[in-house]
């Protein structure tokens, strides 16, 4: 690939990570088309956008973006992004998969989360992640409760 190509796909993935503000880093290696296009419209009617990219761009742009650095532990591997505006979605996505293929290793896995500006290493932290309450929850709440 060449260098403008690789500068180019670098200042888009800036441009997509910069337009959300949660973002997760995740395993999909292994699944076949189907079940690929099942977690991409799963994803679309989340409101998630799911991205592909290489570490190594991954990193660069994350770089450039400010985000603390312990993230990068996670890029190894195959290394999906999922972008999002509500911080919980993909944690309750992912445990959604897993809880329907009735398997810990089912894929999408979690390899990392960008949360309300800090940094979730490992899958152990889904359970947390999708406990946290979005900004529309909240308001919910708080609503509920001067009622």
């Amino acid at each position: 690939m060449k260098k403008e190509d690789k500068t180019a796909l670098i200042s888009e993935l800036q441009n997509q990570i910069g337009a959300y503000s949660h973002f997760y880093l995740t395993n999909i290696e292994g699944l076949n088309a189907e079940k690929t296009s099942e977690l991409r419209r799963a994803c679309f009617k989340a409101d998630i956008k799911l991205v592909m990219a290489k570490n190594t761009l991954l990193k660069k742009a994350l770089e450039a973006k400010g985000v603390d650095a312990t993230i990068f532990e996670a890029l190894k591997g195959n290394t999906a992004l999922m972008l999002c505006n509500t911080g919980n979605a993909p944690a309750k996505l992912i445990k959604e998969i897993v809880k329907k293929e009735k398997n810990a290793d089912a894929k999408p896995q979690l390899k990392a989360a960008f949360v309300e500006e800090t940094v979730y290493l490992g899958a152990q932290n889904l359970d947390l992640l999708s406990a946290i309450k979005s900004k529309n929850e909240l308001i919910a709440e708080l609503v509920a409760l001067l009622q």
